[in-house]
């Protein structure tokens, strides 16, 4: 097939608030990672309202490196509005996010690309993961709550460091604080999703934009909107249709 030259095989989407001392170290890996894979990419930033220097470093970055791209926000949307905008300009046939934080390793992103050739969608797992004990249990917890009510099975849905084929984003429709069901909602739409094994770091610059209060009672209700839309899903399959399509 002939690519239209505007297309990127990948598309890196990453929301940024506030991250004024991770994103060159983030840009530096991500670089090392992408051109090794022998694929064409962009990388697209979505400013988030930052107010730090993290729009000054991006536009920075964008000058020196046509293969990022920046989206500015005129104030904070939030995480889910941020993805929303990052999916909409993506240009590439797999999508793949992440934080910005740097707790997600670029490093494990041809292992996502390597298990999205079986599958729509590619979770990453946070195995062992690098944060405060209290936020730690809270996570498992939400996790563990959030799949028995959505009869869901990824066990850490709440891991940014995910893969999709573009064609699962294209009609999705994202309300605030679904970015943690993106794979619910894709397999709601008859897409597949699977999970593997990720590095998970420690944040080593700046502060973690979610709280217990937050994240829990949040989430939470988010979550029974989730299970109501899969309640409520149409779910048919056309077996035939009879007679011919009128043209006037």
């Amino acid at each position: 097939m002939i690519r239209n030259i505007s297309q990127r095989d990948i598309s890196i989407v990453i929301p940024v608030y506030n991250e004024e001392d991770n994103i060159k170290p983030l840009i530096s890996e991500l670089q090392e990672v992408l051109r090794g894979l022998d694929r064409s990419y962009e990388i697209v930033f979505v400013d988030d309202g930052s107010r730090d220097r993290s729009l000054e470093i991006l536009k920075e970055a964008a000058s020196q490196d046509p293969h990022i791209r920046v989206i500015r926000f005129g104030k904070n949307a939030g995480q889910t509005a941020a993805f929303d905008a990052g999916f909409r300009t993506a240009q590439g046939d797999i999508v793949v996010t992440l934080d910005a934080d740097l707790q997600n390793d670029p490093h494990d992103i041809p292992r996502l690309l390597k298990k999205i050739e079986k599958f729509d969608v590619v979770c990453g797992w946070r195995h062992k993961r690098r944060d405060p004990w209290i936020k730690i249990v809270s996570s498992k917890i939400a996790n563990f709550v959030r799949n028995k009510l959505s009869q869901e099975e990824i066990v850490d849905t709440g891991c940014s460091l995910k893969a999709f084929r573009k064609e699962c984003l294209q009609n999705m429709k994202l309300f605030n604080g679904m970015h943690r069901f993106l794979p619910t909602l894709a397999k709601m739409e008859g897409f597949t999703a699977t999970q593997v094994k990720v590095n998970h770091r420690p944040r080593k610059f700046g502060t973690t934009k979610y709280t217990i209060s937050n994240r829990m009672v949040r989430a939470f209700t988010d979550l029974l909107a989730v299970r109501w839309m899969k309640n409520r899903h149409l779910n048919y399959e056309i077996e035939e249709v009879i007679g011919e399509r009128r043209r006037d």
